[in-house]
């Protein structure tokens, strides 16, 4: 088992890589998005800014609990 305070510095750098991750792959679709009309584009980035939260959840509770369910 690992400690816990190892796990929130783990899970802190998981996180942040997780972020740049998934910003890297929304940014390289924006010359596609950034072609369609602005209220197509808006919804397309709320929602991709709120997908990213998916797997972050279990890196959380794996976190907190030390267990990914």
């Amino acid at each position: 088992m690992i400690d816990p305070s190892i796990r929130n510095v783990v899970g802190m750098f998981a996180l942040l890589a997780l972020i740049a991750i998934w910003a890297v792959i929304v940014a390289s679709f924006s010359p596609l998005i950034g072609g369609l009309p602005i209220l197509v584009q808006a919804p397309i980035y709320i929602l991709a800014g709120i997908i990213w939260v998916l797997p972050a959840r279990p890196l959380m509770r794996w976190v907190v609990t030390g267990r990914w369910r």
